[in-house]
């Protein structure tokens, strides 16, 4: 574990009610549950989803940085699933892929390995959740 003086940043979030909140009230919004399919709101999917995106987004940002300067045209898109075991627990099934304008196949190859040993949430970790980061097909500019 790093020593605490070496984080970056630090958030916290409050679910309470059927919502979500940042503390600092950038994000607050409804929360819907699939234990009750009447609410209307963001999905922990949707949630997980966002949060991982970001999160890969800014390691991918910065692998680009080393690798080309058109870090900018970095994409992240993740896709999440909830489901549980057979033991009831909830387990989590993130896909991301990582797209780049301009960047050649190894060029890109190279940028997710980096950006996924930068980020904390390494796709070799698989004790609760599965996490798969890749690239994605090339984009046209």
């Amino acid at each position: 574990m790093p020593d605490p003086s070496s984080w970056l940043n630090e958030a916290t979030a409050t679910a309470e009610g059927g919502h979500v909140r940042t503390d600092d009230g950038v994000l607050s919004t409804a929360l819907a549950s699939p234990l009750a399919p009447h609410c209307t709101g963001l999905t922990p999917e949707q949630l997980l989803a966002a949060a991982f995106a970001s999160c890969l987004h800014h390691a991918a940002v910065e692998a680009a940085s080393d690798i080309t300067d058109e870090a900018h045209t970095v994409q992240v898109r993740a896709e999440a699933r909830l489901g549980r075991d057979d033991d009831g627990r909830y387990r989590a099934d993130v896909h991301a892929s990582i797209s780049s304008a301009g960047l050649s196949r190894q060029q890109l190859t190279e940028l997710v390995a980096y950006a996924d040993r930068l980020w904390p949430f390494s796709s070799g970790d698989s004790s609760r959740h599965r996490l798969t980061v890749t690239t994605a097909e090339p984009r046209s500019r």
